[in-house]
């Protein structure tokens, strides 16, 4: 079975189908096994000047699973898994000169949702742990060749990378802040960064990461958030306030001292690295610590993709 993505009959909407198009054939030719977690296009065609997009047919979004999971949390050895797949997934773009560029848990789905519910008696509620935790990276109608133009402003808020929002340029790394967000998101059910404001949004950062680098300051045309080379936040006002109460060091949301614990934050600390060319590279993330147990071959891959300890 396929599933069909119907783009209106309107000029730029058949623009930007034909731009994704062109990404996703690149895709079919440099992984015609579909070894990469990307989705697969089987066919395109135009009905009556309705781009239609043919793909493989798959389940729930990671987003929409947590939602329907009252935001808990996915176990460590899912979020392992996942992580794995969506690195892989974005490191084959980017070994290929795309980035993506709206990576989201929206846009990660699974090949099939179907779960088993558990009663946790502690809590006293009944918890869905998915089945299969293998998954699909979607969406590439924002994704970008590295030849190409790359737009000022990319990503959905709550994923966008610190050079986006200063405006100093971005390539790769910028999928890779995103993909530390996303990972954030699964360990703890909820968004790292909830807002819709930029002063806001750095604010957030500093709190979660420390003072943001003076290079990146000086470099950013963006001077209006910054007073001295600091950026100008009152930490007093309503705004400052609630940063100061809901947002927290990163280290301090770690749910558990056991080691796995550790390497899972470890990754996220080089993942949300300020500066781009220090952000760790997916190629590096693979073969960090915290996915040991995946890389000890095939077998070990296969006897705890459906258990979650």
């Amino acid at each position: 079975m396929d599933s069909l993505k119907i783009i209106k009959n309107m000029e730029k909407y058949r623009q930007a189908a034909k731009l994704e198009i062109n990404v996703l054939e690149k895709i079919n030719e440099k992984d015609p096994h579909n070894k990469h977690q990307c989705v697969q296009m089987l066919d395109w065609f135009d009905y009556h000047g309705h781009v239609c997009i043919s793909m493989e047919l798959l389940a729930l979004s990671t987003f929409d699973f947590l939602k329907e999971n009252n935001f808990l949390p996915y176990c460590m050895d899912h979020i392992r898994q996942m992580a794995y797949q969506i690195c892989l997934a974005v490191n084959f773009l980017h070994i290929n000169k795309l980035t993506h560029t709206d990576l989201k848990p929206e846009n990660i789905l699974f090949v099939n949702s179907d779960y088993t519910i558990t009663y946790n008696a502690e809590k006293k509620r009944d918890e869905r742990k998915v089945k299969d935790t293998t998954v699909r990276l979607v969406d590439f109608g924002s994704a970008t060749f590295d030849h190409e133009h790359h737009s000022t402003i990319i990503s959905t808020r709550h994923y966008r990378a610190p050079e986006v929002i200063l405006e100093l340029g971005w390539s790769h790394p910028c999928d890779v802040w995103s993909i530390g967000c996303i990972l954030f998101e699964y360990y703890e059910g909820f968004t790292l960064y909830q807002t819709h404001d930029n002063q806001e949004h750095l604010a957030m950062m500093e709190r979660v990461r420390g003072p943001l680098p003076s290079t990146m300051i000086c470099k950013t045309r963006k001077q209006k958030y910054f007073h001295c080379r600091r950026l100008d936040w009152n930490d007093n006002s309503k705004a400052g306030r609630y940063v100061k109460d809901h947002i927290k060091p990163l280290w301090r949301y770690r749910l558990s001292e056991a080691k796995e614990h550790h390497q899972f934050f470890d990754l996220l600390e080089k993942m949300l690295e300020y500066e781009p060319s220090k952000r760790l590279s997916l190629s590096s993330a693979l073969l960090h610590p915290f996915f040991l147990p995946l890389r000890r071959g095939s077998k070990a891959w296969e006897s705890t993709r459906n258990i979650c300890r």
